[in-house]
């Protein structure tokens, strides 16, 4: 097999191309340009040259020119550039070398110094494809990889808010739909001008991602509470309530462990705790209101009690999807912010779609009738 490197002779005088074809020919592939439009069609085909030894003084297309189009067309852009030239100003050289040549042979050419040129400048060019290629199969590694731990980080965040479920049988596919309806929501929200500036597409990804983890809480909650089928009583209601302290209290312990704060983290403690606000002060843990709950609990907010309202508890049947619309709208400014209950009605049969979708077993979306 002929391993032998290609080399481009492009200059408009017969002599110089055969005494550098005589010169390099025993040692490498050459391939002959006599002007610039063919010097660009040979480096722009499929087999293209290593290297390029280019006169600068020729008609029609100087080598400047010659050299400028091979830098900015991408397929010929690595291909090393050597100017062949008489003239020997450093103004030229430092002309030639801004636009992208690695180097100048000036004539009268020396045959060891065309060779040893040469050379050194496809050794180079061998060692940037090898580096280039390295970098390529590590860069693939670090994707393959960070698309592993994101996937193990999405399964650990189900798990772990599966875990809070299973206390509750009945709720079956509500993580699922809870973080669907997170992203529409905020999709939906990132279009105005108020949450633009929060609702990044990265971070609708983290919100996404955090929402499993919102009733983790619940694992504190005894089951004669958490699963009592009537109505709590007020000492009950205080320890049902704890949910929202144990959730965050439990990620804020996770996140003593990492070196440096994680935005994941803060979101998820901000949905675990503040989920449970209301827009106008009355929810708990802490009566927060309005814009003092973070954006990410009242979206949650929103998605969580859509879904409690359409979802069969043991305190109480599922409501068709048009009965929670309605009971939704009249917590419009009390106990959700309006502009996001106002977009949520706006997209209300997409989280219909997911709701029939992502159904629990042996459940059925009501519809209205007479």
């Amino acid at each position: 097999m002929n391993n032998k490197r290609t080399v481009l002779i492009v200059d408009d005088t017969p002599a110089n191309v055969s005494l550098l074809n005589n010169i390099l020919k025993d040692q490498y592939k050459t391939k002959i340009a006599t002007n610039g439009e063919k010097a660009l069609k040979l480096a722009s085909s499929d087999t293209a040259p290593d290297l390029i030894l280019l006169d600068i003084m020729m008609p029609e297309m100087d080598g400047y020119e010659v050299c400028e189009k091979l830098k900015a067309n991408p397929d010929t852009a690595d291909i090393p550039v050597v100017f062949l030239t008489a003239k020997v100003s450093e103004e030229d050289e430092t002309r030639g070398l801004a636009m992208g040549a690695v180097d100048y042979i000036t004539k009268p050419i020396s045959p060891p110094i065309v060779l040893e040129r040469v050379k050194n400048h496809l050794t180079l060019k061998e060692a940037r494809d090898l580096l280039q290629h390295q970098n390529q199969i590590l860069e693939d590694k670090v994707r393959e990889r960070t698309k592993q731990l994101g996937e193990l980080q999405d399964v650990a965040m189900e798990a772990m808010g599966a875990l809070a479920e299973t206390r509750d049988p009945e709720t079956g596919n509500h993580i699922r739909r809870t973080q669907l309806y997170v992203q529409l929501l905020a999709e939906k929200l990132s279009e105005q001008a108020r949450f633009k500036d929060y609702l990044t597409p990265e971070r609708i990804t983290l919100l996404f991602k955090a929402a499993p983890l919102h009733d983790i809480g619940k694992v504190g909650v005894p089951d004669a509470i958490l699963l009592k089928p009537g109505k709590l009583t007020d000492a009950e209601f205080e320890i049902m309530k704890r949910h929202t302290v144990y959730g965050r209290d439990a990620i804020a312990a996770a996140e003593t462990k990492l070196s440096e704060p994680s935005e994941f983290l803060t979101i998820a403690k901000e949905i675990a705790y503040s989920h449970q606000e209301k827009w106008d002060g009355s929810g708990y843990p802490e009566s927060l209101s309005g814009d003092g709950i973070p954006i990410s609990a009242r979206l949650m907010a929103i998605a969580d009690v859509y879904d409690a309202l359409i979802s069969r508890r043991v305190y109480k049947p599922s409501f068709p999807h048009e009965k929670a619309i309605q009971i939704m709208s009249e917590g419009r400014g009390t106990h959700f912010d309006p502009d996001m209950l106002d977009a949520f009605l706006e997209i209300a049969d997409e989280w219909k779609a997911v709701a029939e979708t992502y159904i629990d077993a042996e459940e059925g979306l009501k519809e209205e009738t007479g």
